[in-house]
């Protein structure tokens, strides 16, 4: 997947990888946010580049503090990736207020970012509130119009839409409504619905079904991360959206799969078993 530019002259040539950006909180533990997503670039074989819009204090426990960085802070870093590395694909998670929403799309739209993932990241594993309640409408309004695919878990979309979310009826209800509110497509994941797991895509015209069987473990935290990003991933390579669907399910169940017990709570997923499994 790698692309050839000339620099120069015919005989000077490099070397560019796909790029991927990361919008997200960073994670003390390393389980979610943007360590998560630079896990899931590396492991993939992308470029992964990153901006912090907040750092919080947690572990496998849980989050015990939170400091939102300033949006101007914010905005900045991302000019300052895209006015030298540029990006093929942007993925958002943790967006707390709607100041830093409103920054966040304000600059999608300035440097015309197309190809955008929004990981709706509301509730941590452990529980804990990761946006403001009046952010949401926010999220609703001035974001999900610029996404490419928008991945909320089952209590996501039930925020979203203000419907509950239990079945995967429920499901496919709740993304007719999210691609109304202007999203081009909507994943909604099933992981938080009885059965196999499940995620439903639809694009605004078809229904596509993706389900693994239900693996049996505490080694969760960050998966709605992960899978975020390695669609972004599948995009930034140039795949469809169903392709770097499929691509991120495959790797997040084989991530989950082969993930080693990590403190007392719920661990992280093994990011880059493939390289683990080449050593053994």
């Amino acid at each position: 997947m790698l692309r050839i530019l000339a620099v120069g002259n015919e005989n000077e040539m490099k070397t560019i990888v796909p790029r991927t950006m990361t919008i997200a909180g960073s994670d003390s533990g390393c389980g979610a946010g943007v360590q998560a997503d630079l896990k899931t670039f590396a492991a993939l074989q992308v470029y992964g580049t990153s901006v912090l819009t907040a750092v919080t204090s947690q572990n496998t426990l849980g989050v015990t503090d939170v400091m939102e960085l300033p949006p101007s802070l914010i905005a900045s870093q991302i000019d300052a990736i895209l006015s030298d590395i540029g990006t093929d694909a942007v993925k958002t998670g943790m967006l707390s207020s709607s100041a830093i929403i409103d920054t966040v799309a304000e600059k999608i739209r300035e440097h015309r970012l197309t190809t955008l993932v929004v990981d709706p990241v509301m509730i941590a594993k452990g529980g804990e509130q990761l946006i403001q309640e009046d952010a949401v409408s926010t999220l609703r309004s001035t974001l999900l119009p610029l996404a490419q695919v928008v991945t909320p878990n089952a209590p996501e979309a039930a925020v979203l839409t203000g419907h509950e979310v239990r079945t995967l009826d429920d499901a496919r209800d709740a993304a007719r409504e999210i691609v109304g509110m202007g999203a081009r497509a909507v994943v909604v994941k099933g992981g938080h619905i009885e059965g196999p797991a499940t995620d439903i895509l639809y694009d605004g015209k078809d229904f596509r079904l993706f389900t693994t069987q239900r693996i049996e473990t505490t080694s969760l935290h960050g998966t709605g991360c992960t899978f975020a990003s390695a669609i972004a991933v599948g995009l930034a390579k140039g795949l469809t959206v169903r392709e770097a669907l499929a691509h991120a399910k495959s790797y997040v169940t084989a991530s989950i799969r082969q993930a080693f017990p990590m403190g007392n709570g719920h661990g992280p997923l093994n990011h880059f078993h493939m390289m683990w499994e080449d050593n053994q």
